[in-house]
C-alpha cells in the first residue's frame, strides 16, 4: 500500500492536473485536501474528482459556502488496520 504522503501528493496531483486548486492541510492524524468546484466542470475533470475522492479514506462534497461548492479528501496518517483497530466512528 503507497505511503500516506505518496497517497496525498497523487489525490493533490490529479485534481490539479485537470484544472483544480487544491488546498493540503496537516492535522495530528489525517490530511485535509480540499478544492472549489467551479459550476460548470466538463465529464473529463467531474470523473478524475470522483476518482480522486474514492482515493482517499473519506471525502465528500459541501455547497451553498460562500465560495460555492467545494470537494475535500482525508487521508489517516495511521496504517489502515491501525483505525480499524481503534475504530472508525469519529468525524472530523
Amino acid at each position: 500500500m503507497p505511503t500516506h504522503d505518496a497517497r496525498v501528493q497523487d489525490i493533490a496531483a490529479r485534481l490539479h492536473a485537470v484544472g483544480f486548486t487544491p488546498r493540503v492541510t496537516d492535522h495530528d492524524t489525517h490530511t485535509h485536501i480540499e478544492t472549489e468546484v467551479p459550476e460548470r466542470v466538463t465529464a473529463e475533470s467531474w470523473q478524475e474528482l470522483l476518482a480522486a475522492l474514492a482515493a482517499a479514506d473519506w471525502s465528500g462534497m459541501t455547497t451553498g459556502n460562500k465560495s460555492g461548492r467545494s470537494a475535500w479528501a482525508g487521508v489517516n496518517k495511521e496504517t489502515p488496520a491501525a483505525v480499524e483497530a481503534r475504530g472508525r466512528g469519529r468525524q472530523l
